[in-house]
């Protein structure tokens, strides 16, 4: 898939897109570039997030550049 076809987040919640934008990601393609463990740690980003992204880049066949 091309960046140009995931572009965007899914429907993560208020405070896991705020943590992803204050450190520059807006789109599904960056949030895989910096790996599920950094994205775990921010405030603001919880299971449900993760969850959520996990299924939008399973959907998309990316994969986590950590995993």
């Amino acid at each position: 898939m091309s960046d140009a076809e995931i572009q965007g987040l899914p429907k993560i919640g208020r405070p896991a897109t705020t943590a992803l934008a204050n450190i520059g990601i807006t789109t599904l393609t960056e949030a895989a570039a910096h790996g599920r463990a950094n994205l775990a740690e921010l405030h603001g980003v919880g299971p449900k997030a993760l969850r959520l992204l996990d299924e939008a880049l399973t959907e998309h066949q990316v994969t986590w550049a950590d995993q």
